[in-house]
């Protein structure tokens, strides 16, 4: 009986515990971006608008920055319908991000001088070209690389130091789960994100300190344009790998990356099975709290096993494939 009682009180303790966890990440102050410049790259559609929609919500000035006019024309007349306050102010720059260093500080530099100094930096432009990692082109993977990295290296170059400088300052680096494992069929893609992801580690760590935070946004497949292009050249094994977890809506997606941004979380995720992918593939990740990264030590050594089962299901997928090609 005694030893009944015992055991209820230890999973009592356990489970107020991870509550007292929870209630302790989630409840964690937000900064406020109420008539702070905000700046999104990728801002005309997909998670990148949904983003600019948060965060004219919640007061801020934007400057949204693409490729197309037309798109960003109107996207700013959708944040015009949202607006906070009449002195909210709402603008676009048409550029291209895998330009030149020197042609996106001036970009940067002309919205600076019109709207002032940038207090957060959304990284969302990005593309995906998918296919076996022979059969994907040197120019398109050059051109992933070229978007997806250098697009958000030259960005975040630029207000980095004006960011320390102020002492303040959020940057946003949208990556995806495919920059935490190699995935078939998207050999370039997860080049570019594991690129990303690296930046954003080492950024993070040469900022903290001087009250500049870094979130790096994980998000899955999401129901976007983007996506729904990706799906154009995307190899049936990949499409059964990825297409496990579902399809995130972008407005969903877009809301958990600016609250965990204004948290100062690093990690940015969203769903069971993406934090099982995070928690399994970044050991290293500054993600959390004391706390939480308690919790997680707790859970990590039983999670290995669940992560070998993945790896031969991932395994038996692409065999299947294979045999069904030779049949």
């Amino acid at each position: 009986m005694n030893l009944s009682l015992e055991i209820i009180f230890y999973i009592a303790v356990a489970i107020a515990a991870h509550v007292l966890v929870y209630i302790f990440v989630t409840k964690k102050k937000q900064k406020s971006i109420f008539g702070r410049h905000v700046v999104v790259t990728g801002g005309s559609k997909g998670i990148g608008l949904y983003i600019a929609v948060e965060c004219a919500m919640k007061g801020a000035n934007i400057t949204l920055i693409a490729r197309d006019e037309k798109m960003l024309k109107g996207a700013v007349v959708l944040l015009e319908v949202l607006r906070q306050s009449p002195e909210q102010k709402f603008n676009y720059k048409t550029l291209d991000i895998s330009q030149s260093y020197e042609k996106i500080a001036e970009c940067l530099a002309d919205i600076e001088k019109e709207f002032g100094h940038i207090y957060m930096l959304v990284n969302c432009a990005g593309m995906a070209i998918c296919g076996v990692f022979e059969e994907v082109s040197v120019e398109d993977s050059r051109k992933l690389m070229e978007i997806n990295y250098f697009g958000t290296y030259n960005c975040t170059r630029y207000v980095l130091p004006k960011m320390k400088a102020a002492g303040e300052g959020i940057i946003v680096i949208t990556a995806s789960q495919a920059a935490l494992f190699g995935i078939y069929g998207y050999g370039a893609y997860t080049a570019s994100k594991y690129a990303l992801r690296g930046m954003a580690e080492t950024i993070a760590m040469e900022s903290r300190h001087l009250g500049v935070s870094v979130t790096l946004a994980l998000p899955a497949d999401t129901n976007t344009p983007g996506f729904e292009n990706e799906e154009k050249t995307k190899p049936k094994e990949t499409k059964l790998i990825s297409g496990s977890g579902g399809l995130a809506q972008p407005d969903d997606v877009a809301k958990r990356i600016v609250n965990d941004a204004l948290k100062g979380s690093f990690i940015s995720i969203m769903g069971f099975e993406s934090w099982l992918v995070t928690l399994l593939c970044g050991g290293m990740l500054p993600w959390g709290g004391f706390f939480q990264n308690i919790l997680h030590a707790l859970v990590l050594g039983p999670l290995r096993i669940v992560g070998c089962f993945l790896q031969w299901h991932f395994g038996r997928i692409i065999r299947n494939c294979a045999k069904e090609k030779t049949d």
